[in-house]
């Protein structure tokens, strides 16, 4: 059977990129991603830039590229809030946030960690573990870029801020 040709033309609705966040997202997997990526941010900004600063040498300037990291993610993500798969800039936006999230893992994996297991006592990281990983259980899981990202002011808001997002991720069913 003959079959007519295919247009191969992109409709001009189309981005000129490929689609293949579209095809692989359920429902909840950005609103899961945002909410882990955001608590990652601020128990990071609350305890691991802080730990920076005082441990490593040029720490303040490292702690400082962290945060602007943390920064950049987060404005991402409140571009991203909202928005459908098949929004126009659903795409552009996620291959953004994709780029910043492995450089900063990348950049954290292979300098910070590194430079902290060789100059810090493993007592000192146990106990910076055991503060981000408590630091997470009442972050906020919603961007708020305009959230300071310094240690005191972040440690002061962000847990009325997380209570906030988790009341509001329940009454919506966001997260389940």
């Amino acid at each position: 059977m003959l079959r007519p040709p295919r247009d191969t033309r992109r409709p001009a609705s189309r981005p000129p990129w490929p689609r293949p966040v579209r095809t692989c997202l359920t429902p909840m997997a950005v609103p899961s991603a945002t909410g882990e990526l955001v608590r990652h941010s601020v128990a990071e900004e609350q305890h691991l830039c802080p730990a920076v600063r005082e441990h490593l040498e040029g720490g303040d300037a490292l702690a400082d590229r962290e945060s602007a990291e943390h920064g950049r993610i987060e404005q991402l993500l409140k571009d991203l809030e909202g928005r459908a798969p098949d929004d126009l800039h659903f795409d552009r936006l996620m291959v953004k946030l994709r780029t910043e999230v492995r450089a900063h893992v990348d950049d954290e994996e292979n300098h910070v960690f590194i430079q902290l297991r060789t100059g810090v006592h493993p007592f000192v990281l146990e106990s910076l573990g055991t503060k981000i990983r408590e630091a997470k259980k009442s972050a906020p899981t919603r961007p708020h870029p305009s959230l300071p990202s310094t240690p005191q002011p972040n440690k002061l808001l962000a847990p009325g801020l997380g209570l906030v997002d988790r009341a509001r991720d329940y009454l919506t069913g966001r997260g389940r």
